[in-house]
């Protein structure tokens, strides 16, 4: 019997795959890390690692409140924001739901809605759920407060919730952001391993109602934030404020990388963020091919739904000027 289950949604970051593969080192432009991250150090003390996690995290609850100003009932914690839509999805969106998702956006929405078995709804007002990526991947796109304020009225006069998802907000402009938003039907994501590039580290978390985060809470597997992961939370979320240099640097990249790309004959997308949807007017495929030849990785944007688009990290001035010769010498 045939069942219609999803496939695994295609993710950038993907430069330790391809170091394990060919043994060379690559520019990974696939994916989108902040290359201007604060410095600063911190420590994983190894008594640490003798004993389970403190499964409420209650300290690392107290410090986020402290940071975005919520109560530690309203936030909760998982190994990576994709965990936490996962959760989510399977809480609020299990049976008969609907969900939407506008398009071109961040694959995970519907792959978690689907596996929680919802069906795609064709306007957010018919839907249980309703996605918004803030600045949006890949697009950069980023919408006003005051925009993402009207669609949660929208949603809530509709029985709805929206989910919007700010993983990327501290590289953009954390004024437009709703994590200080106290609403039933609100639920925001967050994420410190793309401002603070640490990928590796998988530490996502969220905003929400009480009885909404108790839930998530009870549903994420048990101990999924390791002490690794925690102790570096404790440490980065003291230097939040920091990002604002970072977001200065990517800024002033981003608009030399405009001009470099569009003096190719180039489109690039006007971005809020530390990457750039590009318009190649031609099946990318090839172009990521041979870019990859030349150890550089870019993100081919097919699986948005942009077969003639590619999507690039901003990185550092030196590792641009490397992608900028590179293209010059790939495209045709």
């Amino acid at each position: 019997m045939a069942v219609d289950f999803p496939k695994r949604v295609v993710h950038g970051g993907t430069g330790k795959r391809q170091l394990e593969k060919t043994r060379k080192k690559v520019l990974d432009f696939s994916a989108s890390i902040n290359p201007y991250p604060p410095q600063f150090s911190w420590h994983c003390d190894p008594e640490f690692l003798a004993s389970y996690p403190d499964d409420s995290y209650h300290e690392l609850k107290e410090r986020i409140g402290a940071t975005f100003h919520r109560n530690p009932d309203e936030i909760c914690v998982g190994n990576g924001s994709i965990e936490l839509i996962r959760v989510f999805c399977s809480l609020m969106l299990r049976g008969e739901k609907r969900f939407f998702c506008e398009s071109p956006t961040f694959g995970e929405y519907a792959l978690s809605a689907r596996l929680a078995g919802a069906a795609p709804a064709d306007h957010p007002s018919n839907a249980d759920v309703s996605f918004i990526c803030n600045p949006n991947n890949p697009t950069g796109v980023l919408l006003d407060r005051q925009d993402l304020l009207q669609k949660l009225s929208a949603m809530r006069s509709c029985g709805g919730m929206l989910f919007c998802d700010e993983a990327f907000i501290g590289l953009s402009d954390s004024r437009q952001s709703l994590a200080d938003v106290q609403d039933p039907n609100l639920f925001v994501l967050h994420s410190l391993t793309k401002s603070f590039s640490v990928p590796g580290i998988r530490f996502g978390f969220g905003f929400g109602s009480p009885d909404l985060i108790e839930k998530i809470e009870i549903t994420r597997p048990p101990w999924s934030v390791n002490a690794y992961a925690e102790a570096f939370a404790m440490e980065a979320l003291l230097h939040m404020d920091e990002l604002e240099v970072s977001c200065e640097r990517i800024n002033d990249e981003r608009e030399w990388l405009y001009r470099e790309i569009a003096a190719l004959g180039l489109q690039c997308y006007p971005s809020s963020v530390n990457y750039i949807l590009i318009e190649c007017n031609r099946p990318v495929s090839p172009l990521g091919d041979r870019l990859a030849e030349r150890s550089i990785l870019i993100r081919n944007c097919t699986s948005f739904g942009l077969p003639t688009c590619i999507r690039i990290a901003v990185k550092t001035h030196e590792e641009n000027l490397l992608l900028v010769e590179a293209l010059t010498e790939c495209m045709p």
